[in-house]
């Protein structure tokens, strides 16, 4: 009778385990499906926001433009419109790595002194028939100095260049500090640039993981309600397939103050490469996304 109580115990406790680790398998299973589950709504939300930022970027057509390139015939040269710089009076170019073909062709062109600013390669550019300032500083958000670099605001440093009311042709390209450095521009210094190219950069956290940021969005917005997006060309260099729909981690694109730029509602912009376009990268196949 003793052994047989011993026996149903024992069944029952082997019962009771095999239930428990059951139960607890269930609720792995369950947590797992949980936690694919959300990272797909994640995944979704992610593609859905930058679907949403791509819309935002596309260009529109413009009955006043003409595209002329702009710097380097690879990497460093930008399209804008050649025929609205006639009002321009200083250029600024940010993020320069010791060329600047960009800044000396705009200087040339309009007969303008063009600043330019690169803390990292203090290197200055040679621009023999043009008016070129160099400045081993670099542009973000406020004032301060990191690591011995010195970086300060567009605002001011157009303050200190005495171009505060002065027509503006502007190109940045700062490996991610542009994000920061646009959304920080007042009204007034927005109001003052004919003219704009921005190499944008999705920007990595320290696991260099891609962070999807409501930032970016924000920056485009606020740049849109005082131009037209008149050109998007994607570099070659950052192709990746990690951020579709955007084809490359690096995108140049031409900002046109609504002042100057005439829209063609009746029209869209044509899509995919201009004939002036080149990849940044010529080595490398191109990652263009096709014509919408």
């Amino acid at each position: 009778m003793i052994r047989r109580r011993f026996a149903l115990v024992a069944a029952g406790t082997v019962i009771l385990v095999i239930l428990g680790a059951v139960a607890q398998n269930q609720v792995r299973v369950y947590r797992g499906r949980q936690a694919r589950a959300a990272a797909m709504r994640q995944r979704q939300a992610a593609v859905q926001q930058r679907q949403a930022l791509l819309e935002m970027l596309q260009p529109v057509a413009l009955a006043n433009c003409q595209l002329e390139r702009f710097g380097e015939a690879h990497d460093g040269g930008y399209l804008m419109c050649g025929n609205l710089l006639e009002r321009v009076q200083a250029g600024y170019s940010y993020g320069i790595s010791g060329y600047d073909k960009w800044g000396c062709d705009i200087s040339t062109k309009r007969d303008v002194a063009v600043h330019q600013y690169d803390c990292f390669n203090t290197t200055e550019p040679a621009c023999p028939d043009g008016e070129t300032v160099f400045h081993a500083e670099c542009v973000g958000d406020t004032t301060e100095t990191i690591e011995g670099r010195a970086f300060d605001t567009i605002r001011n440093q157009v303050a200190k260049n005495g171009d505060t009311s002065k027509r503006i042709a502007l190109k940045i390209d700062v490996e991610g500090a542009e994000w920061d450095a646009l959304l920080s521009l007042p009204d007034g210094v927005l109001e003052q640039i004919d003219q704009m190219a921005v190499e944008f950069h999705w920007l990595q956290d320290e696991k260099k993981q891609w962070i999807q940021s409501d930032k970016y969005a924000l920056v485009v917005q606020r740049l849109k309600q005082f131009f037209e997006v008149g050109h998007v060309h994607f570099n070659n260099a950052s192709c990746i397939e990690g951020l579709a729909p955007f084809p490359t981690w690096a995108y140049e694109v031409l900002f046109v103050s609504r002042q100057l730029a005439v829209v063609d509602p009746s029209r869209k912009a044509a899509g995919g490469l201009h004939p002036l376009d080149a990849p940044n990268a010529p080595s490398v196949p191109d990652c263009q996304p096709r014509a919408r």
